[in-house]
This record gives structure tokens, C-alpha cells and sequence, in this order.
């Protein structure tokens, strides 16, 4: 990264920054605990030097609306430029959030654009725009204000020269709910008049053409909409159709499923047209990046792809800026079963002295964090049935993964990591890792049976490649043990080359 970053890395570092937190902690915490955790963590990452905002921003405001379903903050420049930005988190792992993604079979008005006409923008959109600008803050620096109110005290305590620059940004829906702030805020009186920026990433579109008209005629020093080429979600909702005909070689190709899929939530348009603002940054142009360990023609692979392709991270490496912290990740726990009180090991990264431990809803009170940050011991909570063990810091919560779970009282969850070889004929043995796995285990590639079956440990069993009707595709290996079989991923494929 140059020693000046762009406008771009570090609207887009911001942008990242809203993630922080994102995910409440699986054993509960108030809101204001979550406030106070995200606001922690941002703080920490707008001090770090090594990041395109290289330290020199500061948050001013910060509020988490109703059910976690949209977040915002303020922040402001501490070198001298005069330089505010507002930021609007993007889609969480909520129901609310969803629907407000999913919810573009209405429009509706949007008279606080400031337009002297007529303005529609769809329902969802519009949902999500309301919660964020009547949002109050429930923690310092600026308590039960709004974000109107708090950008407006900022600006007023600013500087009159340089004339102070308002940067309205977001990543996915949060750049969604930008595009509808930035008007929004430029028909406001300000102490301070400022000028207007708008850089979003990966927006799905907010409104229909009388929306884009007015948008359009608006004065932004800047206006710029920065879409990965192969990122599905900025073609919601204008010409999601695009994304059937995905990904170029070396794929994945949209399976049959995939395409009633897109073609069914295109649908939920329900004949409106939907349009995009603002000025076209496209990136990735030549499909030079993409996860390589997802190219098969399955769903998964292709729904993995589409994650990868509209992740954060993918943005902050195609604009050039460094990676942001990311928050913990498990990677497995050892033993997988047992009782309350038994102490599990939780291998992963990004643990540290704050990091708390959940077993499913049931909090972990007797932890010991290694100080590689790369192990925690902990002692079993009292619990029932199968649950994800996961870690919570001031950076957020690490995602379930399959062999992060514990099973009280057993058995061991059965889970397959990967294989090897990933492809090969008819015969080939294939050697197949995980845990849970059991003397007597049957192995199925795809819906045929394995007729040779080696119970090497319970972390691998090993087993020949079966005849298929197509050999030349691509299947799940799944292993049962008893009554459970390991839920299928991109991790337990096989691609068949032949007899």
C-alpha cells in the first residue's frame, strides 16, 4: 500500500470495520454489552497504524438497532483533513436482515431523500434505512443521540477550514443503506456545511429510477460504486439473471440447482425494475480472484464461491488495502464428547485474553487461553446434545464449524475434513479424514456404497471409489456411523475422472 492510501482503501477499511461484533454471543449478552464489545473492538482497529486508516481516525458515534439488525458509526480524521465518515454495517446471520434483503417486491416512498419529486425506493430498503437513522446510541463517547444529531455536534466542534467532507460508505447491504444516507444527509442544515462523498462496496440496489434520477443530480465531491465483477450481490436486484451463467473457467458452473435458485429469488421483484446509482468502479474484471479450492460444478461450491467473492476481505485485497484483525476462529475441539465438567481442548486462531468460550447457549466459566492465542482449555458448562463450541472476543464470534462441536454424553459427532486424493477413477482408494468415524462405519460417495471400507482410527477410514451412472462429476463422500452420517461440504468432495 502507498504511504497516502486512496479514498478507496480506506472507505473500504471502514466499511470492514462495521463487521466488528457483528455476531451477538451464543450465551447471551445485553445490548449494551454487545455496544460496548463492538465499540471496543473498532476503537482497537482505528489505533492501528499498519491499516489504510493508518491510526488516524477516531469514533465519535456508534449505535446497534433492534434485534442486531443493522449497525452504524461515526467516525472522524485526526490529522488535519476534516474528514468525517459514516458507516453502515452490512448483512449479519440475522432473520431481520435477511428479509430486508429478500423484501423488493414493494416500493415504497422515500421522502427523506429531499427530493422536490416523487422518490421510491423498495420496502426492505427502506426498513433498513429507518432503523439505522432512528438508532440511538447506548454507550459513550455519544450516548441517546442519533446519528443526524451526533454528526451534527462533530461538526459543529470542527474546524471551518479545510471545509469538512461528510464519506458515506458501507459494504453489501450496509452500502445499500449509504446510498439512501448520503441524500438523506445532504438535505439536512448543518452548523458546518460540509461536502458529500459516497463510496460504497457491493450494494444491492435500493431504489428504482426515480431514485437513481435524483441521486444522480445531487452534488458528491465523490461518487464512486465498487463492484467485484463476479460478486452476486450487487446484481440484486437489477439483473441478478447474470449470475446463473457463472463462474468462467476454472468455474464453478452453476448447477440446475443454482439456477432455480437465482431465478426464483429474482422473482421476488415482482416486475420493478430496479436500478443502480451512482458511478461503476468494476474490479476483478478477469476473474484473476477467487477461491481455488472452490471450482467444482456443486452448490456448495458455488454458493461458497459467491461468499468468497463478496467477503470483506476479497474487497480489501482487490482495492489494495492490508487485511483487517479478523475475530477468533476454532478449528476443532479434542476430546469431541464426554460430560459436564470434562476439560476439551479448542485449537484455532485469534484467541487472547479477552476471548469467552460458549457451548451452544451454555457459557464456559473455567478457561485457560494459551499464550500462542492458539489454544484455549477449557471445562465443560452443563449442556445437552450436540452443540458448537465457540469462541467471543471484542472482535466478534467465530463462525460453527463441524469439527468445533462437542456431543454431550456422546457419541462423537461424526464429521469428514477432507479427502485424498480429491479426484480420481472408478477403484481409487481414497483416504478420509474428520473425527467420530468407528469400526463398522459405512462410507457412501454420493448415494453408492463403498464395498471396501477400512476403519483406520476415529479421526480416518479409508475407502475405494464406487461405480457411478455419470463418472465425471463431482460428489460428497459421507460417512455414517450408527444412525448419523457427516453433514456434506466443500471439504468432503470427490471428482470421478472416468472408469
Amino acid at each position: 500500500m502507498a504511504p497516502d492510501p486512496t479514498p478507496a482503501q480506506v472507505t473500504m477499511t471502514l466499511a470492514a470495520l462495521a463487521a466488528t461484533g457483528a455476531t451477538p454471543r451464543p450465551s447471551g449478552e445485553t445490548p449494551a454489552q454487545q455496544t460496548e464489545r463492538i465499540i471496543t473492538g473498532i476503537d482497537a482497529q482505528l489505533s492501528d497504524p499498519s491499516l489504510a486508516t493508518q491510526g488516524a481516525w477516531k469514533l465519535v458515534w456508534l449505535a446497534l438497532s433492534e434485534a442486531n439488525a443493522n449497525m452504524a458509526y461515526i467516525a472522524r480524521s485526526t490529522d488535519g483533513s476534516n474528514e468525517f465518515a459514516v458507516v453502515a454495517r452490512g448483512t449479519d446471520a440475522d432473520l431481520t436482515d435477511i428479509l430486508e434483503d429478500l423484501d423488493v417486491g414493494t416500493v415504497v416512498p422515500f421522502p427523506e431523500s429531499g427530493s422536490p419529486t416523487p422518490v421510491a425506493v423498495s420496502k426492505g430498503a427502506m426498513d433498513a434505512f429507518k432503523r439505522v437513522v432512528t438508532a440511538r446510541s447506548i454507550a459513550s463517547p455519544s450516548p441517546n443521540v442519533t446519528l443526524a444529531q451526533a454528526l451534527a455536534a462533530a461538526l459543529k466542534s470542527a474546524p471551518s477550514s479545510p471545509q469538512p467532507t461528510v464519506y458515506l460508505t458501507g459494504h453489501s447491504l450496509g452500502g445499500c443503506i449509504a446510498t439512501m444516507l448520503a441524500p438523506y444527509l445532504q438535505a439536512q442544515t448543518w452548523p458546518k456545511q460540509p461536502q458529500f462523498a459516497v463510496i460504497t462496496y457491493a450494494a444491492p440496489t435500493a431504489g428504482v429510477q426515480s431514485f437513481v434520477d435524483y441521486f444522480d443530480s445531487v452534488p458528491w465531491v465523490i461518487d464512486e460504486r465498487h463492484n467485484n465483477a463476479y460478486d452476486l450481490v450487487p446484481h440484486a436486484w437489477a439483473d441478478l439473471d447474470t449470475a446463473a451463467g457463472w463462474y468462467p473457467s476454472p468455474g464453478p458452473q452453476a448447477t440446475e440447482e443454482v439456477k432455480l435458485l437465482i431465478g426464483a429469488i429474482s422473482k421476488r421483484t415482482k416486475g420493478n425494475v430496479y436500478v443502480q446509482p451512482g458511478t461503476l468502479c468494476p474490479m476483478n474484471t478477469g476473474y484473476t480472484s477467487l477461491a481455488k479450492n472452490l471450482v467444482n460444478k456443486t452448490t456448495q461450491d458455488f454458493l461458497g464461491q459467491v461468499a468468497f467473492q463478496h467477503a470483506n476481505s476479497t474487497y480489501l485485497d482487490l482495492v489494495g488495502a492490508p487485511a483487517v484483525p479478523s475475530g477468533p476462529v476454532v478449528t476443532d475441539v479434542t476430546p469431541t464428547f464426554g460430560a459436564p465438567g470434562a476439560t476439551v481442548t479448542i485449537n484455532g486462531t485469534g484467541f487472547g485474553p479477552d476471548s469467552m468460550v460458549d457451548f451452544g447457549d451454555f457459557a464456559c466459566t473455567t478457561r485457560n487461553i494459551d499464550p500462542s492465542g492458539n489454544r484455549i482449555t477449557a471445562k465443560v458448562p452443563s449442556g445437552t446434545g450436540v452443540v458448537h463450541v465457540r469462541v467471543t472476543n471484542t472482535l466478534g464470534t467465530s463462525p460453527a464449524v463441524a469439527m468445533g462441536q462437542f456431543a454431550y454424553g456422546g457419541p462423537a459427532p461424526v464429521v469428514v475434513s477432507a479427502v485424498s486424493p480429491t479426484s480420481g477413477k472408478v477403484g481409487t482408494p481414497v483416504t478420509i479424514s474428520g473425527s467420530g468415524f468407528a469400526d463398522g462405519a459405512t462410507v457412501h460417495f454420493k448415494d453408492k456404497a463403498s464395498d471396501s471400507v477400512k476403519f483406520v482410527s476415529s479421526g480416518q477410514i479409508t475407502a475405494t471409489a464406487p461405480g457411478q451412472l455419470d463418472d465425471h462429476q463431482t460428489v460428497n463422500i459421507t460417512v455414517t456411523v450408527g444412525t448419523a452420517s457427516s453433514p456434506t461440504s466443500p471439504a468432503d468432495e470427490f471428482t470421478y475422472t472416468g472408469q
